[in-house]
């Protein structure tokens, strides 16, 4: 398959993931690969032993109007989300802007039993096969997008429906049967069921996207809310330790954290919500944390050149960073940011103050739509990227399927 532009990164295989190829978040683990779907509501499993020949072995279909676009893979668990599959839905697909610019628990408001919400476990012992073994329901919207590395306890941003919106809510694992809430930290004025008020101006969506922990922090991206510190040592009580946000001046989008605890680094990328450039680029910061409390933006990571990705359609723009989660590549001199349809693009980061591109990879576009809404680009939509410990990457599309890759930088 030949790119649309390349460097430093090959070609492997691709997959159109049995005819489902509109894939969110991936986790590859043992072999396997685990993909959340956008719009096909559902669980693909790809056997990817020989990435050259990747082979679809099952599929999870969700409740109906429901949706598990992120996942979470780790030792024999794996941790999906059951959320709005908000696409097809009405209220959000002829006007995508709702979703971006408001609560959507205010659209849904009273039709909370068109969808399931909450989060599934599975047991992957067996990893070609999923096997369920728990549920926990969620009274609202439901969970976002989890983060899971081992041990006792989940990190999830999930709406609750005493809250404006996403916030921080730590889930117990010791029975992954029985999963529960045990703590919750949110950005003062969305807890709504407790009389506060909301404080940030009409039309910005205070909204946790995620968090990643490290060393008992939870670094979280909050879209126009932007960016917070929590301390997450007991995880029954966290506690917010502080709050910055780059809205106004900038776009608002907070999207994606990493934290580089090894290098007192934390990298932000912040997500386009409209297409052709309408509302100014989105950037990806470069952040000191020596003093957690006290975040400080040191630089920004450049855009991509070799094109005019405004012109193309579609959005331009960070989305998903690779986490480096246990099991997968780990060297925080090197950031792997997936960018819409400027592909995927890796960046060398040794000077903290001058991050460069070094590679990147733009498949070409699809050939068809899967996405419902009307009117969208028929262009490339990277949206995630998971990458092995041998600079194999995972690459997957809003409509293209998944791409495998060799990174060669």
């Amino acid at each position: 398959m030949k790119p649309a532009a390349s460097k430093n990164i090959k070609f492997v295989a691709h997959s159109d993931l049995g005819g489902k190829p509109d894939g969110v978040q991936v986790m590859v683990q043992r072999g396997y690969a685990y993909i959340g779907h956008g719009f096909a509501n559902g669980i693909t499993t790809l056997d990817v032993r020989d990435p050259k020949n990747p082979k679809v072995v099952d599929f999870i279909a969700c409740p109906p109007n429901t949706r598990a676009f992120h996942l979470n893979a780790h030792g024999d668990l794996l941790l999906a989300v059951n959320a709005p599959s908000v696409w097809g839905m009405k209220e959000f697909a002829e006007d995508g802007t709702v979703y971006f610019n408001g609560s959507p628990a205010e659209a849904l408001r009273g039709k909370l039993d068109r969808f399931t919400s909450g989060i599934r476990v599975y047991d992957i012992s067996k990893p070609e096969k999923p096997v369920e073994i728990g549920f926990m329901p969620i009274d609202g919207l439901g969970p976002q997008r989890i983060w899971y590395t081992g041990g006792r306890y989940a990190y999830v941003s999930i709406h609750f429906s005493d809250f404006t919106d996403h916030i921080l809510a730590i889930v117990d694992l010791i029975d992954p049967t029985k999963p529960k809430v045990v703590g919750r930290c949110w950005i003062p004025g969305m807890w709504t069921g407790g009389g506060e008020t909301p404080t940030w101006r009409t039309g910005r969506r205070y909204a946790l996207h995620h968090v990643v922990v490290a060393n008992g922090l939870a670094y979280g991206a909050w879209r126009d809310g932007g960016l917070t510190v929590m301390d997450v040592s007991d995880p029954t009580r966290p506690k917010l330790l502080v709050h910055r946000n780059t809205d106004p001046p900038f776009g608002g989008g907070t999207h994606s954290p990493l934290p580089l605890p090894d290098r007192n680094l934390l990298v932000l990328a912040d997500e386009p919500t409209s297409d052709h450039c309408k509302d100014g680029f989105r950037y990806m910061w470069m952040y000191d944390i020596r003093v957690p409390s006290n975040p400080i933006s040191i630089a920004t990571f450049p855009l991509p050149e070799e094109a005019d990705y405004c012109a193309k359609g579609g959005s331009f723009g960070p989305h998903n960073l690779h986490e480096m989660r246990p099991g997968s590549f780990q060297d925080s001199n090197f950031i792997f940011a997936t960018y819409y349809n400027a592909g995927v693009r890796v960046y060398d980061i040794k000077d903290q103050f001058r991050p460069k591109e070094i590679a990147y990879y733009v498949p070409p576009n699809p050939t068809s739509l899967i996405d419902p809404r009307p009117n969208r680009a028929l262009v490339t939509q990277s949206n995630d990227c998971f990458v092995d410990p041998n600079g194999l990457m995972f690459l997957t599309d809003q409509n293209g399927g998944l791409n495998i890759l060799q990174f060669e930088g």
